[in-house]
């Protein structure tokens, strides 16, 4: 838990609700605050399975999972390879365009040129390629006479993509199995604190959409969960365009080590689904592995 990276406090915050819940389902639980220092840590306690409650680069991108298969310690969540390609957007774009999914039009480009000229034509959105939970996003509306000012923060390389409106869903996939749809009620965008701010955000589990939508986002998840190679828990997040119909679903993301907070969606979809947040913990931990 923790780590180094832009989601350090979620992670934190996941790795505590997760410790808490094992510990109630009768495992021995040491937490570790992932440092530069994390192999010598693993390789003295020698644990049975690591539980990956990190988010971001470093942990959620492969580098953890690589030094996990080095030590041989059973883990969580999914492999190398499929870890680095979900963190990295555009060729995870890749990833479904090849598997016959729906995504907008993005690109790759230099910070500086973002900041000089409008890149492709607004309204489009300006995000790192590798980071999670809405960290650094810019949203360029129509009609935009200045292109964004980026951050000192924001990395050299850029993804810009096509706005895509409309309704915010996500569907968790836990091994194979699509749970369910939520859709996702904020008063403006999703960003970090309506992603992880008491209230920020409102959850309608399962969501209201129809019925062709709702199999679509089961659908879609799961495809997105297998093209890219995911194990385990994973959560795919879409965009909606209700007046298009089904050809206005579109695919953002999928996280494959999705937030395990208490404003969490994964663990609430298990909730809907009638799985404890203790039993899909402990559903986790019995399916670690090496050699995911």
């Amino acid at each position: 838990m923790g780590g180094p990276s832009a989601e350090r406090e979620v992670s934190l915050s996941s790795g505590q609700e997760c410790a808490a819940a094992l510990r109630d389902e009768g495992f021995d639980v040491i937490e570790i605050d992932a440092g530069p220092d994390l192999a010598a840590r693993l390789k003295d306690l020698s644990p049975d399975v690591v539980f990956n409650a990190l988010h971001g680069r470093w942990g959620e991108d492969g580098c953890v999972q690589g030094m996990l298969e080095w030590l041989r310690i059973p883990y969580t969540h999914s492999g190398v390879l499929s870890s680095a390609l979900a963190m990295d957007k555009e060729r995870s774009k890749q990833v479904y365009r090849a598997a016959g999914l729906p995504v907008v039009e993005s690109v790759l480009a230099d910070k500086a040129e973002v900041c000089a000229r409008h890149v492709m034509a607004p309204p489009y959105v300006v995000k790192p390629y590798n980071e999670g939970s809405s960290v650094g996003v810019y949203l360029v509306m129509d009609g935009a006479n200045t292109p964004p000012q980026l951050s000192e923060e924001m990395p050299q390389t850029v993804m810009v993509e096509t706005y895509a409106p409309g309704r915010e869903l996500t569907t968790t996939v836990l091994g194979d199995q699509a749970l369910t749809v939520t859709d996702i009620i904020t008063d403006g965008w999703y960003d970090y604190d309506a992603k992880y701010k008491a209230g920020g955000s409102r959850h309608e589990v399962p969501a209201d959409v129809p019925q062709e939508i709702f199999d679509a986002c089961l659908d879609y998840a799961v495809r997105a969960h297998k093209a890219l190679g995911c194990r385990g828990l994973s959560r795919t997040d879409f965009r909606w365009d209700e007046s298009r119909g089904l050809a206005g679903l579109v695919l953002l993301e999928t996280n494959t080590q999705p937030g395990m907070t208490p404003t969490s969606l994964a663990p609430e979809q298990a909730q809907a689904s009638g799985m404890s947040f203790g039993a899909l913990c402990r559903r986790m931990v019995e399916d670690a592995s090496c050699d995911r």
